[in-house]
Order: C-alpha cells, then structure tokens, then sequence
C-alpha cells in the first residue's frame, strides 16, 4: 500500500507516552448525531484539543506518541508533506482543516530543527481523523425515571413498571474522533514516529477550530525527538 494512503490505523500497544487535556463534559442533542462528515473533521480537531463534560462524568481527550525504535533523527535534515494528504478529498483543494494542521505541524517542525521543501523531503508528514458513534451509561441508583418509566425508559411506560429499588440509567450517544499526524522516512518509505489524539465531538467546541489546532499538535509534539533538544 503506498505510503501517502497509509492512515487511519490504530494506536499500537507499545505506546510511548500519554498526557491528559483538562475540561468539563457537554451533553449531545440527537440533531448533531447527524452533522455532515466534513463539518464532523472540523469539530473534531477542536473537540481534541478543549475537551468537554457530560452530566458531571470527568472525561479528557488522550494524547499519545510512538515512535520506531533506534531512528536517528539528527539524520534527517528536511520534510515535504504527503501529495494527498489524509484530511482531504483526493483531487481537492486543500481544505481549511488541512491548512490549520500545515501552519501548526510547520511551527512544531521548524521548531525541532527541520528545514520544510515542497518536494523532496527526507521526512513526509501525513494526516487522518476519523469520527466513530459511541454509547455511554452510567448508574445513578433507584429514581422514578427508572422505576415509572419516562426519558430514556418511555419504551416501558404503560406495560409495566420496574422494582422500587431498580437503578436509574443515563444513556448518551456521542462522537468520539482520532487524529493521527505521521511522519516518514521518505527514502526507506516506512513510519518513524506518530502522534495519536483522541477526544470527543461536540457543539460546544466548534467555535474556534484553529485555535484548538494550534492547542492539541504542540501536545502531540511533546516527545517528538527533533534534531535538536527542545
């Protein structure tokens, strides 16, 4: 499989380091369970990087790097990014999502001591996010939603009721999305270091998704072995 397609893997098991983003959760209405895939990416990005609450449960998005054993990275002088790049539609222009991730993913990378080239580079840089539907619940002890059936118990009401003492259940759908940034060795064509993000989709964080870009990459790039110390 070429390389530029390579993504959208999960993260291995030997994973290097993990740091926690701090936030409160927010709860996600049925209408938004069915935003449109390229607005879902945008959200997405920022969803990773402010995190939300839900229903007082503390839930922060994860943030991971690996990296391939014994690679010298002061070996490597340049990088390029992928042709296609992951987080656009092939033959497309490259979109507003994408332009944010370049900007950020450049400071990080200059910043480690990488000279950017349009083409060429000793190292390629690829992106992904992927969105996936997920169901969370949680006891909250006996309460009459549970016991006489209403909210998300309402399928019961008029049939039957439950014993005085049944625990009440909250439900919620959400959105949980993964950004992966890889990079290269453009030369042997294999992976030499990735940076996983994981965080829910929520309204509350579509405000500033450029912002909440250039929060969570810096986070990712916190292992990052660069060519010289950071």
């Amino acid at each position: 499989m070429p390389l530029d397609k390579r993504i959208g893997h999960r993260p291995a098991q030997t994973v290097a380091a993990a740091w926690r983003m701090g936030s409160r959760c927010a709860s996600r209405s049925a209408s938004q369970r069915h935003l449109a895939s390229a607005g879902l990416k945008s959200v997405l990005l920022a969803a990773l990087a402010a995190g939300t609450a839900l229903s007082g449960c503390a839930t922060v998005p994860r943030v991971y790097s690996s990296q391939k054993p014994q690679v010298e990275f002061a070996s490597y002088e340049t990088y390029s990014y992928v042709a296609d790049l992951g987080t656009d539609e092939p033959g497309a222009p490259r979109s507003l999502l994408t332009q944010y991730l370049i900007a950020a993913v450049d400071e990080e990378m200059q910043a480690a001591g990488y000279r950017y080239v349009e083409e060429g580079g000793d190292l390629l840089v690829n992106f992904y996010v992927e969105t996936q539907e997920k169901m969370e619940s949680r006891l909250r002890g006996p309460g009459p939603t549970s016991y006489v059936g209403v909210g998300y118990y309402m399928y019961r009401r008029g049939l039957y009721m439950a014993w005085r003492s049944y625990p009440d259940a909250e439900v919620e759908m959400y959105t949980e999305g993964t950004l992966n940034i890889d990079i290269a060795d453009a030369r042997q064509r294999e992976l030499v270091w990735e940076g996983i993000a994981i965080g829910r989709v929520t309204e509350a964080v579509r405000r500033d998704v450029q912002g909440a870009i250039d929060d969570v990459v810096p986070r990712m790039f916190e292992t990052f072995p660069g060519r010289i110390a950071r």
